[in-house]
C-alpha cells in the first residue's frame, strides 16, 4: 500500500503543467469585483474600518487573482503564508482580527493551483493551504464538526481543480487517439493501394520468368531478382499494417472510392434523401486521394443524418479539376450557429485526414439552412501519391 502510494505521488510529481494557459481578460473585472465588494463590507461593517488590518489584506491580496494561471503556487504561497502568519500571531497574542467575508475570494487559488500548476507545484502548495487553514480555523472556538467542515470548504476546489485538470487530460488524449486512429486508417488504405501495384509488379516478373527460357541469362536472373523483391515488399507490407493495428490482419479488400459514392444515395435511412453529383474525370484523382474523398463524404452525410434538425435532403457535390478535387456536402436542415452541431472527434479526424493529404476542411453553417462541409483536397497533396 505504502509504495503504491509513493509510486502515485512520484508520477503526480513529474507531471508537467498544461501546453496551453489562458489568458482571460475578465479577471481585471473580476479583480474590480473584488475590490468593490471588500470596500463595500468594510463600509456596512460597524466593526470594520477602512484602513483596518483586513480591509488592508483583502485588498493587498486581490491581485493575486491576474496571476493565478501563470504563477499558480507563487501567489497560493504568498496568499496563504501571509493569511497563515497572521492568524498565527493571533493565535499567539491573544487578539482576534475580525476577518472579511470577502477573503473567501482565496479559495480560487486552491482551484488554479491544482489546475494550472505543475504536480511539483501542486505538492509543495498543498502543505502551505493546509497549514494556513489549520491555524485559522485552529483560532476560532470551533467544534470537531465545525472545524472538518472547514477544511472539506477548503478541500473542495482543489477536488475541483484536479476533476478538472485529468479531465483536460483524458480530453486531450481522446483527441490524440482519434488522430492517430485516422493516420492508422490512411496508411491502411494506402497500404492497400500500393499492395495492388506490387501485386502487379510480382505477377508480370513470375511471368517474365516463365517467358525468358530464350532471353540470355542476365535478363532470367534480373527477373528472378524482381518476383523475390516484389514477393518480399508485399510481405513486409502486410506486416508493418498488421503491427500497427494492433497484430490485426490487414484487410485486403479494396478500400471505397470516388465511383462508390452512389453507395452513400443507397444507404438512406428513409427520411434523408441522399442525392451525389460528380463534375469533373475523377480518373485523375490518385487512389489514395480517390479513398480520402469517399472516407470524407461517407463521415460528413453519417453526421448530417446523425445531427441535422428536419433535413429532409443531402447533397453530396465533387468537382475534379487540374489542380484540386473539392468536395461539398450539405443538407437542408434547421438553420445551424456555428456551435449548434456538437463537432465531436468524427470532424477532427477529418480535418486531420484532409491535412495529412495537404488539403483543408471548413464546416459550418450553411448561408440559408442547413450546415455545409467542404474539402479541398489538391492532386499533388502530402502523401497523395502511393
Amino acid at each position: 500500500m505504502i509504495s503504491r502510494v509513493n509510486r502515485l505521488l512520484r508520477s503526480f510529481w513529474s507531471e508537467p503543467r498544461p501546453a496551453t494557459v489562458p489568458r482571460n481578460v475578465s479577471d481585471w473585472w473580476l479583480l474590480a469585483a473584488l475590490v468593490a465588494v471588500a470596500l463595500l463590507e468594510a463600509t456596512l461593517r460597524d466593526d470594520l474600518g477602512v484602513t483596518s488590518v483586513s480591509v488592508l489584506l483583502v485588498l493587498s491580496l486581490t491581485p493575486t487573482v491576474l496571476w493565478r494561471r501563470s504563477h499558480p503556487l507563487l501567489v497560493t504561497a504568498i496568499a496563504f503564508a501571509i493569511t497563515g502568519a497572521l492568524e498565527g500571531v493571533g493565535l499567539v497574542t491573544g487578539r482576534d482580527v475580525p476577518d472579511l467575508n470577502a477573503l473567501a475570494f482565496l479559495l480560487i487559488l486552491p482551484y488554479a493551483l491544482l489546475r494550472w500548476g505543475s504536480g511539483r507545484e501542486a505538492l509543495l502548495g498543498l502543505p502551505i493551504i493546509l497549514g494556513s487553514a489549520t491555524l485559522g480555523l485552529a483560532g476560532d472556538d470551533l467544534s470537531a464538526g465545525e472545524f472538518l467542515g472547514g477544511l472539506a470548504m477548503l478541500l473542495a476546489p482543489v477536488a475541483l481543480g484536479t476533476a478538472a485538470r485529468y479531465r483536460e487530460a483524458a480530453r486531450v488524449q481522446e483527441l490524440g487517439d482519434v488522430r492517430s486512429g485516422e493516420r492508422l486508417n490512411l496508411a491502411r488504405e494506402l497500404h492497400d493501394t500500393v499492395a495492388h501495384h506490387v501485386s502487379a509488379i510480382a505477377v508480370r516478373a513470375q511471368a517474365g520468368v516463365v517467358t525468358s527460357a530464350q532471353d540470355p541469362q542476365a535478363a532470367l536472373d534480373a527477373l528472378h531478382v524482381i518476383a523475390d523483391e516484389a514477393s518480399q515488399t508485399l510481405d513486409e507490407m502486410r506486416e508493418m499494417v498488421r503491427v500497427l493495428r494492433d497484430d490485426e490482419a490487414a484487410e485486403l479488400a479494396p478500400a471505397p472510392r470516388v465511383e462508390d459514392l452512389e453507395t452513400l444515395a443507397d444507404a438512406g435511412d428513409g427520411r434523408t434523401r441522399v442525392e451525389v453529383m460528380l463534375s469533373g474525370d475523377a480518373a485523375k484523382l490518385s487512389p489514395a486521394l480517390s479513398g480520402a474523398v469517399y472516407r470524407l463524404a461517407q463521415e460528413s452525410v453519417t453526421n448530417a443524418r446523425r445531427h441535422a434538425c428536419g433535413a429532409t435532403r443531402i447533397s453530396v457535390g465533387l468537382t475534379v479539376d487540374e489542380c484540386s478535387a473539392t468536395l461539398r456536402v450539405h443538407d437542408d436542415g434547421e438553420r445551424a450557429t456555428a456551435g449548434a452541431r456538437p463537432a465531436g472527434y468524427g470532424l477532427i479526424g477529418m480535418a486531420e485526414r484532409a491535412q495529412l493529404l495537404g488539403g483543408t476542411l471548413e464546416a459550418g453553417p450553411g448561408p440559408k439552412r442547413g450546415w455545409t462541409v467542404t474539402a479541398v483536397l489538391p492532386h499533388g497533396g502530402v502523401d497523395a501519391t502511393p
